[in-house]
């Protein structure tokens, strides 16, 4: 009996890059496009998930990494969960972002690549969220000083911003940047 043929076959470098970084194979996507019809933010994307799946398929690397769609993904995993093939649609969407960055793609959506930056730079350096901290970072980052300042100013009045961090915890997530860092580093030697 003859083994079943499991290699890729793709057009795209990108659907390559997606399976190497995540073993996820977007080709066995066959588009019943339940991803997109539960996705909760596919109204505000230029391309619904399934359709940026094919995308991939078809080699369209330009269209997908400058494309909306995986910077406005929430990441909820609706998409995950309701794929009939089992693709993780939502980890395919992260690493088109961190495909997309390391070829000097700009973000298509940057205030939300400004988002992630200032909250993953207030958890490194606070070892867990500082809500007050990740606004001013995101603020410094973005120049928009002045959106949602009444909002912060109710959330501060009703004690829901602190203005001392937590450090609890934090030797735990510095020891774990801290070995994400050594790990990168080991690959990239590879």
């Amino acid at each position: 009996m003859m083994e079943p043929n499991l290699t890729i076959t793709s057009q795209s470098e990108l659907a390559e890059a997606i399976f190497r970084e995540t073993g996820q194979n977007v080709n066995l996507c066959y588009q019943c496009r339940k991803c997109a019809a539960g996705c909760p933010v596919s109204y505000a994307m230029d391309y619904t998930p399934s359709q940026l799946i094919h995308a991939i398929r078809l080699g369209m690397d330009d269209l997908v990494l400058n494309s909306k769609t995986a910077w406005l993904c929430a990441t909820c995993e609706t998409c995950t969960t309701r794929c009939p093939q089992e693709v993780d649609i939502a980890k395919v969407m992260d690493t088109v972002k961190i495909i997309a960055l390391r070829r000097g793609v700009k973000p298509a959506v940057p205030q939300v690549a400004s988002f992630y930056k200032a909250t993953l730079a207030n958890v490194k350096k606070c070892g867990r969220m500082f809500e007050l901290g990740m606004i001013m970072g995101l603020k410094l980052r973005t120049f928009d000083f002045f959106k949602d300042a009444g909002l912060g100013m109710k959330m501060f009045k009703k004690g829901k911003l602190k203005m001392i961090p937590s450090f609890t915890g934090a030797w735990t997530t510095w020891k774990i940047f801290r070995r994400v860092k050594n790990f990168e580093k080991k690959n990239r030697n590879a």
